[in-house]
């Protein structure tokens, strides 16, 4: 099940790299002092073993750690560990309807069957900023660190930075252990590019 893929050796590695990556950037920013640093996470096995490694590596600055089920990856439905090349054979009536569902709707809008659609994504991380507003304005959070997946990533930036469903379709995922700073509610880009998916 996609929830339970633990990470991969190289996977690990590549999780101490970016730990090492916010840790730097948080003693670049702030020096001597030692804000509040919240970490969150999705509750997907690969993102709390992520969020470990960043923990480890960036202790001095990540106080604590909470999860949101709402950072979970976007649900694929039917079609959920099969390549896409095979879905047309095995579903095809679902298949079509999705496929007509993307030509006239737009793939934003397309809901997998018995899934979700990246607006459905975009609505559910949105339920989730009460959390993290609470956190940086009452309960003395200086700044959040958020692990999470790439479409819920995507999602996250449009609805936080108020971008539109164009933007998120022109942005690419993020590749592995990516960092992405948002500083005053607007997108500043990658801190760090993270590492290629293997094939």
């Amino acid at each position: 099940a996609d929830h339970a893929i633990p990470l991969s050796p190289r996977g690990r590695e590549q999780v101490r790299e970016a730990g090492r990556r916010v840790a730097a950037f948080f003693a670049e920013r702030h020096g001597d002092a030692r804000p509040h640093v919240r970490l969150w996470t999705s509750p997907y096995r690969r993102t709390r073993e992520t969020a470990d490694g960043v923990q480890e590596m960036a202790s001095e600055w990540v106080t604590d750690r909470r999860e949101h089920v709402l950072l979970c990856e976007q649900q694929f439905g039917l079609f959920d560990g099969i390549p896409d090349e095979e879905l047309p054979n095995l579903f095809p009536n679902e298949w079509a309807h999705y496929q007509k569902q993307e030509r006239f709707e737009g793939r934003f809008w397309a809901r997998f069957p018995l899934g979700e659609s990246r607006f459905d994504v975009a609505t559910r991380v949105y339920q989730a900023f009460g959390s993290f507003q609470r956190d940086l304005e009452q309960k003395g959070v200086r700044d959040l660190v958020v692990v999470c997946h790439g479409v819920t990533l995507r999602a996250f930036l449009m609805m936080w930075c108020h971008l539109s469903p164009e933007w998120f379709e022109a942005e690419p995922n993020p590749h592995n252990c990516a960092i992405r700073l948002i500083e005053d509610g607007r997108d500043q880009g990658y801190l760090f590019e993270g590492f290629p998916k293997e094939c």
